[in-house]
């Protein structure tokens, strides 16, 4: 079981940052996936990023690719998602997941599931 808790969400303005942090406890090991998606209001649950733990490589959506940035702190089990630039676009309810997965940007493969943390974008 991985349980998984999000922070650091708020309001930011157009062309601001803020930084997400996911603590994961449980954690399965190297073969997991940890994955950050968003869902605006009215829309699907989209793919932001990815990676796994027991590599370097790191997936971004190309919406957010040069913006952001996932870093993980593996002493502390924590994932983080750097947002800059950000835009009213943004704005959305950010999950963190993690999974055995083989799509990375598939959310129908990731097993756990943060409880999600609000980011508001003012233009």
């Amino acid at each position: 079981q991985v349980q998984l808790v999000e922070s650091g969400g708020g309001l930011a303005q157009a062309g601001g940052s803020l930084r997400l942090s996911c603590s994961a406890s449980g954690r399965a090991g190297n073969a997991f996936v940890m994955g950050w998606f968003r869902q605006a209001p009215g829309k699907e649950r989209g793919f932001v990023g990815a990676f796994w733990w027991g590599s370097d490589g790191i997936y971004y959506a190309d919406s957010v690719k040069g913006r952001f940035t996932i870093s993980k702190d593996n002493n502390k089990n924590t994932v983080y998602l750097q947002m800059n630039s950000l835009k009213p676009e943004d704005a959305a309810v950010y999950y963190c997941a993690a999974g055995n997965v083989r799509n990375v940007r598939d959310k129908r493969e990731y097993r756990y599931w943060g409880q999600g943390t609000q980011v508001t974008v003012s233009s």
